[in-house]
């Protein structure tokens, strides 16, 4: 009997390990061929829409927390967005199992395109991905409000975004998956928004919070 356990021990196992193994291919496959492939994102308005000409070619699911500070308002203190704190973590769902493909973060712009502001700020928003390391860095460049439309649909939560790429950089093996990058749509946000208490007077200043929240981000790229 316990050899006929530990055989099905094993067994079990192993499934475990080729299904994982499967899974992983499957991902790399899809990510490696990015470029060659289109995603459907939702109907945005004009405001929030890439430019004609790109299509989208990666989308991610991320979990994430949206940084804020308390600073003085008036007589008192209000929260106000942490520009140093965007982070977050997106996946891709392959045979029911989440695996992360990019994860997002504040970092110099080191290889600024002509889009990029002069002077650059000191750190931007920024795409990093799992797979090949490769780079892009973004500055919005439209938003709405959360709950105004359908590809936004959740009051009260942070807002609905279209960035655009101001530079990027091949992973350190020449991967180019989000080199090729040229806007990112952030949609579907829910959570995310500032608290309601804790900062309001100035005894509050300077206290920090990370609020978590949820979104779909879709990568553009210049159609070819």
């Amino acid at each position: 009997m316990i050899h006929l356990s530990q055989h099905v021990t094993r067994t079990v196992r192993l499934r475990k390990v080729l299904l994982a193994s499967l899974a992983l291919e499957c991902l790399f496959g899809a990510v490696s061929h990015a470029s060659a492939q289109t995603v459907a994102p939702p109907v945005t308005p004009a405001g929030i829409t890439p430019l004609a000409g790109n299509v989208a070619f990666l989308e991610g699911h991320a979990k994430g927390t949206q940084g804020y500070v308390c600073l003085p308002a008036g007589a008192g203190a209000s929260w106000t967005v942490n520009p140093a704190r965007p982070e977050a973590t997106l996946f891709t769902t392959v045979l029911g199992k989440e695996f992360e493909i990019i994860t997002h973060f504040l970092s110099p712009d080191t290889n600024p395109n002509e889009n990029a502001p002069n002077p650059l700020p000191f750190g931007s928003a920024t795409w990093q991905s799992s797979l090949d390391s490769s780079m892009v860095w973004a500055q919005k460049v439209g938003s709405i409000d959360a709950g105004s439309d359908p590809s936004c649909p959740n009051t009260g939560s942070i807002g609905c975004l279209l960035l655009q790429s101001i530079g990027s950089q091949n992973g350190p093996t020449g991967g180019k998956v989000l080199t090729q990058t040229s806007y990112i749509q952030r949609l579907n946000t829910n959570g995310g928004s500032a608290p309601a208490t804790g900062c309001a007077v100035v005894a509050d200043v300077g206290k920090e919070t990370l609020v978590p929240y949820t979104a779909d981000y879709y990568f553009f790229r210049s159609k070819q």
